[in-house]
Formats: C-alpha cells, sequence, structure tokens
C-alpha cells in the first residue's frame, strides 16, 4: 500500500468518532449506532476506517448508556425534591398524593401504581388514589386488615414483591381482592409500607401487567416516595388539627400573624435545601442552612455519636424530641437509621420551626441514600482486591499496590487480618441474608474509612485493617466488634491475625493471616465470648494452637518473661526456685529440702514471683500455663547452648 493510502486511511480512523458524536449530541436511539459500520462496509471502506467505527460505536454506546443512567438518577431526584418541595407548600393533600402516584409510576416504569389507607372508623384499608388503572372495581376494591399483600406489608412494615400474585402463597387470598386484581390484569406488585412514627398507616404500590422482576434501587426509591406520602398525610392532619384549635380557640387572625415570620422561614429553608441538592451539596451544607434559618447551631452526627436515647425516641415517633437544651432529629431511610440532625442551645423549639427540623432530617436520609450508590460501588472493588489477595490471585507487586493505591490503601503499612461473624442466627434465610448485608455494608464502610479493605466470606466478613503505632492486633480487634456491633445492632465476634508487613510482596500471607483470624473467631465462641475481639496472643499457651506461626517465645516471654528478666538482670534463683516449687506438689517444705535452702528464702522467692506475675499466679490456669512456659523456656535455652 502507498504512503498516501496509508495517510489517507489514519485520517478516516481519526475521524471515526464523528458520526457517533452526532448521534449523541441528538440523542439517537441505539440501534441507530450501527448505521456508519454498515454504510463503511457497503462503501467498501478500508479495514482500518470499519474497525475505527467499530471501536468509535462501543465507546459512543458506553456513554450512552451512563448519560442515560445519569439522566434516569436526576429524573429521581428531580422528582423526589419536587414531591418535597410539594410538602413545603401543601394545600391539597390529594394533588400531592397523586403526584407521589404519578411520579413512581413513571420513574418505575410500571403499568400501574396505586396507595391505601387505612380507614380507622371502619377497620379496614381502601384505595385513596390509582394510575393506570383502568377496572372499576379494583379501584373501590375495601381490604379487611391482613388481608392480600398489602395487609402483610402493613403487618411487618416491611416492603414486599411478588412476581407472581395468584402463585404467591405468603400473605392471605381473598376471593374480593382476588377478583379485583384479576379484573385489572396484575401480575408483578411491590408494596412499601407508609409510616408515622412506628405506625403502619398505608400502602404504597406498583405493579405490572407481566411478570416482572424489582430491583433493590426501584424498592428503595419507592419506600422514599411512600416516606413523603406518609409526611403530606401526617401534615395535612396537622394542618387539619391546627385549624380545627384555631376555630376553638377564636384567635386565627392573631396567630396565623404571630406565625407568619415563621412560615417565611419554614419556606425559605424548603427551598434553600432544594436548591443546595441539586447543585450537589453535602448533608453538613444542608446542616448550615438550616443552623441559619433557625437561628442556632444543627450538626450531622452519626449513630455512634448521637444521644442514643433521643434518636431511638426521634425514630420511633417520626419527629425530633427533645434533649436536654437540644433537639435531635433521627436521620432514617427504609427502616435504617443512618444518623441525627442535632440543633443545639435551643430548649424553646416553635413547632413549625420543629417540622423545619424534621424535614431537613428527611432531606438529608435523600441525600445520604443518593450517595450511598457510589459507595457501594467502591465497596465492591475493595472487596474484589481483598479476595485476590486471599486467593494470591495476583502475585504482581506492583500491580497490586496501584489498585490499593486507587483506594487510598497502602500495602507496605502493617496490617491485621480479622475475621467479623454475627453472634446471632435469623429466624428466616431473608432476615439471616439482610443481616449479613448489613454486617458486610458496616465492614466497607468502616474499612473505606480507616484505608483497609473488606469482603464477604465465609457467611460473614474479612477486614484487612491497617495497625496503628502504639495498637496492637487485640486492640484493633476489640475496636472492630464494637464498631460493627453498634453499626449493626447486633453482637459481633472479631478473630484477629498477627500483624503482617510487605504483602504486596507477599500476598500469600494474607490467607493464612485470615486461618489464623477464624480459628481466633471460634476459640472466642467456645470461651463463650462472643461479641469480643482477640487475637491469639490473647488465650495464653492456647495461642500457641491458634498462631499460624507458632509464637513460642512471644508466649514464653508474656507468661514468665519478668522472672526471666529478673533472675538475669539481679542473679537470682526464681526460675529455679519455680521449677522445684511445682516439681515438689507445690509444697514450700519440698521445695527447700529440693533446693537445700531454708523454708523461708524458698518463701521469700515465692513472693516476689507473686509480685513479678500477680496475685493470681497459683490459680489451676495460671499453673498450667507457667509451667508449660518453663518447659518451653528450658527447652529453648538447652538449644541455643
Amino acid at each position: 500500500m502507498s504512503r498516501d493510502h496509508v495517510q489517507s486511511a489514519e485520517r478516516s480512523a481519526d475521524n471515526a468518532e464523528t458520526p457517533f458524536l452526532q448521534l449523541l449530541a441528538r440523542g439517537a436511539p441505539a440501534e441507530a449506532y450501527e448505521q456508519p459500520v454498515l454504510l463503511a462496509r457497503a462503501e467498501s471502506c478500508p479495514a482500518a476506517r470499519v474497525a475505527a467505527l467499530e471501536e468509535a460505536k462501543l465507546l459512543a454506546l458506553r456513554v450512552r448508556s451512563e448519560m442515560e443512567g445519569r439522566r434516569r438518577r436526576e429524573a429521581e431526584l428531580s422528582a423526589l425534591f419536587e414531591t418535597a418541595h410539594d410538602l413545603a407548600g401543601l394545600r391539597d393533600v390529594d394533588a400531592v398524593l397523586r403526584a407521589i402516584v404519578q411520579r413512581a409510576r413513571s420513574l418505575l416504569g410500571t403499568d400501574v401504581a396505586y396507595l391505601s389507607l387505612h380507614d380507622e372508623a371502619e377497620g379496614d384499608t381502601y384505595m385513596r388514589v390509582t394510575e393506570g388503572s383502568v377496572a372499576a372495581r379494583f379501584q373501590q376494591l375495601r381490604l379487611g386488615m391482613g388481608e392480600g399483600l398489602g395487609g402483610l406489608v402493613a403487618q411487618t412494615a416491611r416492603p414486599y414483591v411478588t412476581d407472581d400474585y395468584f402463585k404467591d402463597d405468603r400473605f392471605q387470598h381473598t376471593r374480593a381482592i382476588d377478583a379485583g386484581v384479576q379484573d385489572e390484569g396484575l401480575v408483578a406488585i411491590l408494596g412499601v409500607p407508609l409510616m408515622i412514627g412506628p405506625h403502619v398507616i398505608g400502602v404504597l404500590f406498583a405493579a405490572d401487567r407481566r411478570a416482572r422482576i424489582f430491583e433493590r434501587e426501584q424498592i428503595a426509591l419507592l419506600g422514599s416516595f411512600a416516606a413523603l406520602a406518609a409526611a403530606a398525610i401526617d401534615t395535612a392532619n396537622r394542618l387539619t388539627e391546627t385549624r380545627s384549635a384555631l376555630d376553638r380557640l377564636g384567635r386565627a387572625h392573631e396567630i396565623i400573624r404571630d406565625r407568619s415570620g415563621v412560615i417565611e422561614r419554614a419556606s425559605d429553608i424548603h427551598d434553600r435545601l432544594a436548591e443546595l441538592v441539586l447543585r450537589g451539596g453535602g448533608v453538613h451544607d444542608v446542616a448550615a442552612a438550616v443552623s441559619e434559618v433557625l437561628d442556632g447551631t444543627v450538626e450531622f452526627t452519626g449513630t455512634d455519636t448521637a444521644p442514643s436515647a433521643a434518636l431511638q425516641a426521634s425514630r420511633a415517633e417520626g419527629h425530633a424530641v427533645r434533649h436536654g437544651q437540644d433537639w435531635v432529629a433521627a436521620v432514617a431511610a427504609g427502616g435504617e437509621l443512618l444518623g441525627a440532625l442535632v440543633l443545639g442551645g435551643h430548649p424553646g423549639l416553635d413547632p413549625v420551626d420543629q417540622r423545619t427540623l424534621e424535614r431537613a432530617a428527611m432531606v438529608t436520609s435523600l441525600l445520604l441514600l443518593a450517595r450511598r450508590s457510589a459507595a457501594e460501588a467502591e465497596q465492591r472493588v475493595r472487596g474484589e482486591l481483598l479476595d485476590d489477595l486471599l486467593d494470591a490471585r495476583d502475585r504482581d507487586p506492583r500491580l497490586l499496590r496501584e489498585r490499593a493505591t486507587r483506594l487510598h490503601a497502602d500495602l507496605d503499612a502493617v496490617h491485621v487480618v480479622l475475621a467479623a461473624r454475627l453472634d446471632t442466627t435469623a429466624a428466616d434465610a431473608d432476615r439471616e441474608a439482610d443481616a449479613r448485608r448489613r454486617l458486610w455494608s458496616a465492614a466497607s464502610h468502616l474499612a473505606a474509612t480507616g484505608h483497609g479493605l473488606a469482603a464477604a466470606r465465609d457467611g460473614g466478613t474479612v477486614l484487612l485493617l491497617p495497625l496503628g503505632p502504639d495498637e496492637t492486633a487485640t486492640d484493633l480487634a476489640r475496636r472492630t466488634a464494637g464498631q460493627l456491633g453498634t453499626a449493626v445492632h447486633e453482637a459481633v465476634t472479631v478473630g484477629a491475625s498477627a500483624p503482617l508487613e510487605a504483602l504486596a510482596a507477599h500476598p500469600e500471607a494474607v490467607a493464612a493471616a485470615y486461618a489464623e483470624g477464624q480459628r481466633c473467631l471460634e476459640a472466642l465462641r467456645l470461651l463463650g465470648r462472643a461479641g469480643d475481639g482477640a487475637a491469639a496472643e490473647d488465650f495464653g499457651f492456647l495461642g500457641l494452637l491458634l498462631a499460624g506461626d507458632r509464637d513460642i517465645s512471644g508466649f514464653v516471654g508474656r507468661t514468665i518473661g519478668r522472672v526471666v528478666d529478673y533472675d538475669q538482670q539481679r542473679g537470682t534463683d526464681l526460675l529455679r526456685t519455680l521449677d522445684a516449687y511445682f516439681a515438689c506438689g507445690m509444697s514450700p517444705a519440698r521445695t527447700k529440702d529440693d533446693l537445700h535452702v531454708h523454708v523461708n528464702t524458698v518463701a521469700q522467692r515465692l513472693e516476689r514471683v507473686g509480685r513479678l506475675l500477680g496475685e493470681d499466679w497459683q490459680s489451676p490456669a495460671r499453673v498450667l500455663e507457667i509451667q508449660l512456659a518453663l518447659r518451653l523456656h528450658r527447652l529453648s535455652t538447652a538449644a541455643r547452648h
């Protein structure tokens, strides 16, 4: 081929992206991206041109997929915050509920969406809002408490989904409900509870007339809409109560005038919160905005630092609660407690300002959920790297270091491998799987914030965490057990390996260390120390069996090291006295004969031993350890000489 032809082919490859950029610019459908390639082949273009077009097509399709995903997430967030803004200026609760149902149906792409509420007077539930329904009998359904899929959701206060309603026997079928569902032609149904505090007041549904699997993100999204719907109903009820109180007191004009400034502040904060979210603000930006409006100091705190009693009360009641001179509003989503907004030094809080704090907590929960999806992607990458280390699949130190660096981890630092497992067993497989997911999520968060790695393994979780400069493996194990237990609200047992160095150069050491951590974990459970953390060094002579490297010198040092040092520094015979004492059945009288010294000398030496080893040195467990350490010391000394 001539040079001109080669240059022409290169120019063709260089501008191969142009037609695909044009397709991206006008938002063309995916099938349109095949046209430039087909056209090039039909025109018998050079192979380099066709290959370049193929490569550009794949890249453009990936960009298009990413753009569609971003647009979808933006649409979800926009709909949620539009709904939250509707609540700020709530006038017609039916209009807000209709908007919620319409947006839920649109974003989930279902055939039908509907919302049912409890009727306290009649003792049953009824359809409040439907969208996409065509069957009159379905729209007029009234369900007895505990009946149908909605009854199961209401009883458990948890989301439930069925991909085939009529084949699902987890809930109670009735003739009236089944007839209505059959008239509507529904097959797959997802239901999430509407809750005010701990009480379920209704159910929000999304349904299809064909079999369908609802993704976790879709369940979470519908749950967010349900929270907004419950807030709308709660707000409407409170507005009704307020109006009734005003009528009874006959002071409507004065109260409205007094509250006008507060209401304006509430509207202002909702506008600010919406603006913050749209421009990518974080939870601390929300706290700062609320601080300015409420003329106080609002801070976001985690579940481990917030006042525990007030946090649980706020979560149970669904409202901000007073705690001394402060107010605490729980930040929760889908039944999960994420933290709290704490308003400090403001004991006399106006009811409208209290609602402002509560709604700010709701917006904060939405922000945290949005950021969790990104965090989960990083958690999966951390787990993949740790899996490769455990299986020693990637033995290239340079590549291992590069992968770790991207995750802000340093494989050249001293690390400890920790095996963690929940101590309780759930009543059913779903709850046990949920508990394990919560443990993995908490461990992944701990690893991300501590520059380590975490992965799910063997029914529990394994972590690789850096060891602090003044920290032992035992300290790290106990701290990790406490942090994970607090995060999942259950006892978590943690076994730790001995410290490891240069992991990138010796990845095979991670698997051995994990096995050692598992042995320590099982030892803790067998010894009745579930919910605790420990390393092999904590088990005395049992640690020799648990440790992967059989650290005999470490065991001897921990057990009788102070006596050995005392003899070496002062030239005494405390070790020989201990040997004779145990050989003579722990009898001072026989010991003095064996050593050819006075009995008072034996007593004085044993008293010194007690001060060095502790008052319990003659307890059965300690005696066994000390005798084993004496024998190992004697053997090691003889080997050196």
